[in-house]
Parts: structure tokens; C-alpha cells; sequence
């Protein structure tokens, strides 16, 4: 059974990163390409808190989601197509940096008082951990070709 699987494994393993960026890039397109529509993106009341707190409160709240949107939406067009990858994954990771900080520096959105359960928002934020590691999969992979 194991030899007869063998060509099929290592066909995947050639196109593997490249369904992964892919895949990745879905998400963002449409993850961001909700935020453009308000009240369309159950992350939009979190990620307007985010950034407002990542940026002292200097970009406006009205302005915080369209930016969002466009920085989600862009990312993922880049790793669809693979274009201005290396740009797309500078700002995937500094995105993902800002995502996480949210756990600490919203920690009454994203922790019950009672612990280290996360809110529904928190788990919304800590799935990221799985997407962070596609994008240093995806970010090794262009770097060794």
C-alpha cells in the first residue's frame, strides 16, 4: 500500500507550499474582503479596538476597518498569485505581530476573568497561531528557491 502511495506523496510534496500559499491567501481575501461591508465580519468590533490601541488612537475608528480591509485583501491577492510575495509576507507577519498583541493589550476582550480561557475573540485571535505557521512555512520556502 505504502509504494503505491509513494508517487502521489511526492507530487504533493512538490506542490504542497505552493496550495498552502494558496490557501492562505483565500483566507485573507476573504476574511478582509468582509471588512469592507460593516457589520459583515464577526472580527470588526475586536480589530477596530486593536488598532486603535496599536496606534495610540491615531488612526480613526471610521478609517481603522477599510485600512484593515485593504491590508487583509492585498496580502491575500499577493499570495494568490505570488506576486510582490516577500512584501506580502513582511506585512502578513507585522499584521500577525499587531493580531497577537491584541491577547495582551485587549486582555478583558480576549480572557475570561477566571483564567486563561480565552472569549470567543481570543479563540478568534489564537487560531492565527496556525496561519503564523504557513506563513514561516510559505516565507522558508521562498526564501530557499
Amino acid at each position: 500500500m505504502h509504494s503505491r502511495l509513494l508517487p502521489l506523496a511526492q507530487s504533493y510534496q512538490r506542490s504542497g507550499p505552493a496550495v498552502l500559499r494558496v490557501s492562505v491567501g483565500i483566507v485573507f481575501c476573504w476574511f478582509g474582503f468582509l471588512k469592507f461591508f460593516p457589520g459583515a465580519s464577526a472580527a470588526e468590533n475586536i480589530a477596530v479596538k486593536a488598532v486603535a490601541e496599536l496606534t495610540l488612537g491615531l488612526i480613526p475608528d471610521g478609517l481603522c476597518l477599510p485600512l484593515l480591509a485593504l491590508l487583509e485583501t492585498a496580502i491575500g491577492l499577493c499570495l494568490v498569485t505570488g506576486r510582490l510575495l516577500r512584501i506580502a509576507l513582511a506585512a502578513f507577519f507585522c499584521h500577525m505581530a499587531g493580531v497577537f498583541t491584541s491577547l495582551i493589550l485587549l486582555a478583558g476582550d480576549m480572557w475570561h476573568a477566571y483564567g486563561l480561557v480565552p472569549t470567543l475573540e481570543g479563540q478568534y485571535v489564537i487560531k492565527n497561531i496556525v496561519l503564523f505557521a504557513a506563513g514561516l512555512f510559505i516565507a522558508a520556502d521562498d526564501l530557499t528557491r
